[in-house]
């Protein structure tokens, strides 16, 4: 549950000191999800991205045994160029496959940007729950409510609040734990293209595995074709035809499978379109026994889905911001070794509902605290010891003492303890 932060107060000299400091950076460069950027933020694919040259090399190596053991009889089986033709026309689908992929997996998938803060509470609560309602008043801190209802077509549809990306989610939205990003039209991350599938590359995927089963069946026959030319010119059973063209029959074995799977789910997507609907929702939601909001007629969903304008991305990653060094020096450290998975997202990035905001010269002053606590114990000349401040009426609350045990676990303290007492 969100809990409304406490703004930091800085002074005119702090805020001059801050400007003064900033960098300018390119939003990649200082992007919050886990996503890969390259060629200077022109490409962004998924966390997983090695698993792309996987499919890469499941597609293009039985293309690749195929044209060096089988195209050969092939070219020879038909007249008239036209087994050169068969030929071309698989590697023309093959290069058209590999496209796919990569328009798949190396474009934004349809994903929100985040909010620097969180989002006010709104005036109206009609549509709030009684037991969020209940807790508002015993609590008495203000909290946005974990949902809200929209209309969609005449259909109240629950949107939640996500307080990673503070903000509510669009219809049809879902968090990526993968990605570690809310993407409009989420359908699933696919771990194949190595990227989220939503509503800026849905089509792209459907086709991508649309193709792939043509190619499947496209090489299935031919070998099988393949099979028969040999059986009829030797005068041999099956077997024999396979011993004399051992590619053929593992190109066979290995496209049969590999149709059963790509071809299912051509077929489970093709459902998926025309009912409109996506994985997530088709899972979670099972619009079978309810009434779909989205779902406006078979033909209206195939257009929506494959013929309909992509929106533009709402990520410009290549824009120039300005970040302040502590929150560069923040990002810089994340990136240089490999932390908790809750550890990032509570030191520098702190997640809302889970830790107060600290002003900048408050974060400072625990910083110099710690190293002065570790100088020590380093050097050896005092025990572990209770830390007395000079201000004998300086309190730390408990979120501050946590931030600050964060902040420890970043450096290293982890076997020291250190104690806030109030001055004596």
């Amino acid at each position: 549950m969100y809990r409304t932060p406490f703004p930091a107060q800085l002074s005119d000299s702090d805020r001059r000191v801050i400007d003064h400091n900033a960098t300018t950076v390119r939003a990649y460069q200082v992007w919050k999800g886990s996503n890969k950027f390259f060629l200077g933020g022109r490409v962004m694919f998924g966390p997983d991205v090695r698993s792309i040259f996987l499919t890469i090399s499941l597609i293009v190596i039985p293309v690749i045994l195929f044209c060096a053991f089988v195209s050969r009889r092939i070219v020879r089986a038909f007249e008239n160029h036209v087994g050169s033709l068969i030929v071309a026309i698989l590697i023309l689908l093959t290069i058209y496959d590999l496209i796919l992929l990569l328009l798949t997996s190396g474009r934004d998938p349809g994903i929100i940007p985040r909010n620097s803060h969180p989002p006010e509470p709104e005036e109206d609560i009609s549509t709030m729950s009684t037991d969020w309602l209940g807790s508002q008043s015993s609590s008495g801190v203000p909290n946005l409510p974990p949902t809200k209802d929209v209309v969609v077509n005449g259909v109240f549809v629950k949107v939640k609040y996500c307080h990673t990306c503070m903000l509510y989610r669009p219809p049809r939205c879902s968090h990526c734990s993968i990605c570690n990003n809310c993407v409009d039209r989420f359908d699933h991350h696919c771990p194949w293209v190595g990227q989220c599938i939503g509503k800026r590359n849905y089509r792209f995927f459907f086709m991508f595995v649309f193709s792939t089963t043509i190619i499947c069946l496209y090489v299935f026959v031919l070998c099988w074709i393949n099979i028969r030319k040999i059986m009829a010119e030797y005068h041999c059973n099956l077997w024999s035809a396979f011993t004399e063209s051992p590619v053929s029959a593992i190109l066979i074995l290995y496209t049969f499978m590999t149709a059963w799977f790509v071809g299912g789910l051509t077929v489970f997507h093709l459902y998926l379109i025309i009912t409109n609907q996506t994985t997530y929702e088709n899972f979670r939601y099972r619009y079978d026994s309810k009434r779909n909001p989205y779902n406006r007629g078979c033909i209206r969903n195939i257009f929506e889905t494959l013929f309909s304008k992509i929106p533009k991305s709402r990520s410009n990653f290549r824009e120039k911001v300005k970040v302040d060094s502590f929150s560069l020096l923040g990002s810089s450290m994340s990136l240089a070794r490999p932390m908790a998975p809750e550890m990032p997202k509570r030191s520098f990035d702190i997640e809302t509902g889970k830790r107060l905001t600290v002003a900048a010269e408050d974060f400072e002053e625990i910083h110099n605290q710690i190293d002065c606590v570790g100088g020590l114990e380093r050097c050896g000349t005092q025990p572990r010891h209770t830390f007395h401040s000079d201000a004998s009426d300086w309190d730390i609350t408990p979120d501050i003492s946590d931030l600050a045990a964060d902040f420890a676990l970043e450096h290293h303290f982890t076997d020291r303890e250190i104690v806030y007492r109030k001055g004596h």
